[in-house]
């Protein structure tokens, strides 16, 4: 499943970089298709995009806890740089990203007491928590879209497909709603 999804998120970053060619030169079936494909392409581009930025912030208040707070109480954690790094490079991975990021900070965590680990998973917690309607905001004006059908979308598609549905659904959203946008409808 993380490997179809993983190969999925790189032939859609490469789809969206593509250049589309000339569109009246096109007969319907080419032009409509091509059409789909680039509403497709800029919603995975926007969702992207919105990625970034979430990682960026969910690094930043990483950084904080693992740089600042936890060496003001007396508490040096090894590999602290190395632990940012990859909690930016994993945040990209939406949903997943977090959870394999949070996973090596309690590890690490671990090397020093239960304690500290438990302390980093709560402090994790608590920050992905509020992440998450964050990710809605940032998501949402992104896309164009209010935090409340974000947060809707995401929770039917993964009522309907499980953690894939929570990655999913927003690029799914954007999509459905550009088309619905292209049509007037909404």
């Amino acid at each position: 499943m993380f490997v179809t999804m993983l190969i999925g998120m790189v032939l859609g970053a490469i789809i969206a970089l593509q250049r589309i060619s000339d569109v009246h030169a096109r007969k319907p079936l080419a032009a409509a298709l091509f059409d789909r494909l680039y509403l497709v392409s800029r919603a995975f581009r926007n969702i992207v995009f919105a990625q970034i930025k979430i990682s960026l912030l969910n690094t930043a208040f990483t950084s904080v806890f693992l740089a600042i707070v936890l060496p003001l109480c007396g508490i040096h954690l090894p590999l602290t740089k190395t632990l940012i790094i990859m909690t930016f490079l994993l945040g990209l991975l939406p949903v997943v990203g977090n959870l394999m990021s949070n996973t090596l900070i309690f590890i690490v965590g671990m090397s020093i007491s239960i304690w500290v680990a438990l302390a980093a998973l709560g402090y994790l917690i608590v920050i992905h928590k509020v992440e998450y309607f964050l990710n809605a905001r940032i998501v949402g004006g992104q896309i164009n879209a209010k935090s409340w059908e974000l947060l809707l979308a995401m929770l039917l598609f993964e009522a309907a497909f499980g953690l894939p549905g929570v990655v999913a659904g927003p690029i799914y959203y954007a999509y459905l709603k550009s088309e619905l946008q292209k049509e007037g409808l909404v």
